[in-house]
């Protein structure tokens, strides 16, 4: 061993050389993307080009040629990305709080750590602030693979006006913690009531004479069980960290690949990225076969309709708003001859967004 410590030495010299290196380089790059910023208020640009990112990230995979781990270098980038574009103009994003809740956790994946974020004690107070202008952006869970749709979410689209400005797809393990890491100190189970139903076959076949109690966000449950040591906690391995928990029982779900997918709003879509989809909300005439119409329309236009969802209209009875995703952008033709054939034949028609696809910003971001 100490015949290696020489060549050790040399080694590690050549690794803080290569890193002094990455530095200059990083402070260089910041500096050349707050001179595009500069020049992006000149010519009134939007700060966020997709497409480049997009294109950015199919480079550097392609000259790695796997010798870097794919996915390291994928989040390595996302945040240098992300901090570059935020020394252009710093965002504040709002979430559903408080911290450490698993929005939190999406947004910070999202936008990385450069970015400012505001907790807040609901869903419909997200939409609020960015429609006001308070945040520049929200992030709000729409659906979850196990429990399907987030009404309170897809309500909240029918109350304000903002756009869909991008989405993610996470992954969401769930685990229950406590103060002392032990299952016998717990007498109540308190989580977000989607958390509760995704672990409901757990809790029954392992705790099932405890109570549970649904809280308005697993951060705030995470919070009960770090003040009250009878307390057990479904929260995200980011609030073990945040409220200094212990793990009692990891991934405790009731189905493996559990996801929850996340929508990002703000005031403006951003442009084309060449991996798009675009979302709807749509009110049918009053007729037999209406639905039926926009799907044939769809049909026509060679559109993959991803989604479609109906919500009842507050304070009309038996009246409902649908919900549609589509793939594609707004700014490709078929789209958007599809979009206005639909529109001559709704009652209510309103454009929500076109946005990177989920799947493809799971991967580049």
């Amino acid at each position: 061993m100490t015949e290696n410590l020489p060549e050790i030495k040399t080694i590690r010299q050549t690794i803080d050389s290569i890193d002094n290196q990455i530095l200059q380089l990083l402070k260089q790059r910041i500096d050349c993307a707050k001179e595009i910023g500069k020049l992006k208020d000149v010519t009134k640009r939007a700060k966020w080009d997709p497409l480049r990112e997009r294109q950015i990230y199919e480079r550097l995979i392609a000259e790695n040629e796997e010798i870097f781990p794919q996915n390291a270098l994928r989040s390595i980038y996302h945040e240098i990305i992300t901090s570059c574009r935020l020394s252009q103009k710093n965002i504040e994003v709002a979430y559903l709080g408080p911290e450490a809740t698993f929005t939190h956790q999406a947004g910070v994946r999202y936008f990385g750590h450069s970015a400012d974020y505001k907790q807040l004690e609901s869903i419909d107070e997200v939409f609020a602030e960015v429609e006001k202008g308070r945040t520049t952006y929200g992030i709000v869970p729409v659906e979850n693979s196990i429990e399907g749709a987030v009404f309170s979410t897809l309500d909240s689209f029918m109350k304000y006006k903002v756009q869909i400005c991008g989405e993610i797809r996470m992954e969401i393990s769930h685990n229950l913690v406590s103060k002392s890491g032990n299952i016998e100190d717990i007498q109540t189970i308190a989580s977000h009531a989607q958390a509760l139903a995704q672990c409901r076959e757990w809790i029954r076949k392992n705790m099932g004479s405890v109570p549970t109690l649904p809280v308005f966000s697993t951060g705030a449950a995470a919070q009960m069980a770090a003040n009250n040591p009878n307390i057990g906690a479904i929260a995200s391995t980011l609030a073990i960290k945040s409220y200094e928990l212990q793990v009692v029982v990891k991934g405790i779900e009731d189905y493996r690949g559990n996801t929850t997918r996340f929508l990002i709003i703000g005031k403006k879509s951003p442009e084309y990225s060449g991996m798009d989809r675009t979302s709807l909300l749509i009110g049918t005439m009053d007729r037999p076969g209406a639905l039926n119409d926009i799907l044939t329309i769809l049909s026509e236009q060679n559109i993959n309709l991803a989604k479609i969802e109906s919500r009842p209209i507050k304070g009309k009875n038996w009246q409902y708003l649908f919900f549609l995703d589509m793939m594609g952008h707004i700014e490709e033709e078929h789209i958007k001859i599809g979009c206005k054939k639909i529109k001559t034949i709704c009652s209510y028609f309103e454009w929500l967004g076109s946005y990177p696809r989920g799947d493809e910003a799971a991967e580049m971001f």
